[in-house]
């Protein structure tokens, strides 16, 4: 079946009892056993059939044997981290969200885990120089968050292989819609469903998904003994997203294709950041291992950090606000917003920079807003 026939039925048959349609809220702690180790769902933390539908949809979508649900896209990364010890090395794409940063630097760092990070570039063409015996795992993020650059995912998984690594790709901006890491050699794919999945700015969760028979017994084991997943109804919530999904990521990438083009020949703009722009360095490995270039556009003011904060200020659709991937328009400073923890790091960002989910309403409705916003910076 195609991806879209797949994503509104997969793991979803008619309940058998009632012929409902949609899958039910097994809004439930606990389940009635035949007799003692006789059952098919015992505890909701180890396991729910609303949590359950969802692991088998989103598995088939990414292309997975295997799929986990976590509360949120941290959970599912903190999981996965967890197949690592104190000592071992990490090699990560060094344009990271956030709060993935936070987690490695602040969380695992003091406690021994060793990180490296590289560029984009560098992942793409020279990652065999930066491996050694010690590396355990390749984080990569394509297109990365915020500054859109592409990672060539088959020479980066290929690489990690040959090193014993393992090679974990966050495909939260893609989505499986757009990109499939798994068919590129990764092992396991990581999401927050928080964002294009659930798709409505109403949820928090995570997602990972795997082949590997023996990786997935470990991050089923790690699930249940860590304890960080998903509630019946926010499985619900992500599991209804997946059925809009190929719909409302086709006119992400149609908007944000209008939205990039532009800002790119706005005379108060100095940078745009989108794959999709045939002049950015990435778009043609973007073109290869993608079915398109995404809804999220970054870019750099050419202006202080006052006349940044002025823009994002000023826009009337575009809301003023964290996350991304709903349905609707948002914008926000990553220097002072999502990704305020690496002020003091190598890796800080511009003052200048403004990134921009762009969401499903009218692109003409969009570029108008921008326009205004930035008007008075106008020469």
């Amino acid at each position: 079946m195609e991806f879209e026939t797949r994503a509104i039925h997969e793991g979803q048959e008619p309940d058998p009892e009632t012929g409902a349609v949609t899958v039910p809220i097994y809004q439930t702690s606990t389940f009635a056993q035949e007799a003692v180790g006789r059952y098919r769902y015992d505890y909701s933390r180890t396991a729910n059939p609303t949590r359950s539908a969802l692991e088998t949809c989103l598995a088939s979508l990414e292309g997975a044997e295997h799929g986990l649900a976590f509360a949120s896209g941290m959970a599912a990364i903190t999981t996965v981290m967890h197949l690592l010890s104190p000592g071992e090395r990490v090699v990560s794409v060094d344009d990271v969200y956030g709060g993935t940063y936070r987690l490695f630097e602040r969380v695992y760092a003091p406690k021994g885990y060793v990180f490296e990070y590289v560029s984009a570039e560098d992942l793409s063409m020279r990652l065999p120089d930066a491996l050694d015996e010690r590396t355990r795992l390749v984080w990569i993020e394509t297109p990365t968050n915020p500054l859109l650059n592409v990672v060539d995912l088959r020479a980066a998984a290929e690489a990690a292989r040959a090193a014993g690594a393992l090679c974990v790709v966050d495909n939260t901006f893609a989505t499986p819609y757009l990109q499939r890491p798994l068919e590129l050699g990764a092992d396991v794919v990581v999401h927050s469903t928080t964002k294009y999945l659930g798709g409505h700015s109403d949820v928090v969760g995570g997602f990972a998904a795997t082949s590997d028979p023996a990786v997935a017994e470990r991050l089923r084991f790690l699930q249940n003994a860590l304890g960080a997943v998903p509630g019946p109804f926010d499985s619900w919530l992500v599991l209804r997203g997946l059925k809009t999904l190929s719909v409302r990521m086709r006119e992400h990438c149609a908007n944000a294709r209008r939205v990039a083009e532009f800002l790119d020949a706005h005379p108060s703009v100095r940078r745009v950041y989108y794959p999709g722009l045939p002049g950015h360095p990435g778009h043609e490995l973007a073109a290869q291992q993608m079915r398109d270039f995404g809804g999220m556009v970054s870019f750099e003011v050419d202006g202080s950090l006052e006349d940044t904060l002025g823009v994002v200020e000023r826009t009337r659709v575009f809301t003023l606000g964290e996350s991304l991937g709903g349905v609707e328009s948002l914008i926000e400073h990553p220097g002072r917003m999502t990704h305020a923890t690496l002020a003091d790091s190598p890796f800080a960002l511009p003052d200048n920079l403004v990134r921009l989910s762009v969401g499903i309403e009218a692109a003409g409705d969009l570029v108008a807003d921008l326009d205004q916003a930035l008007a008075p910076l106008a020469p």
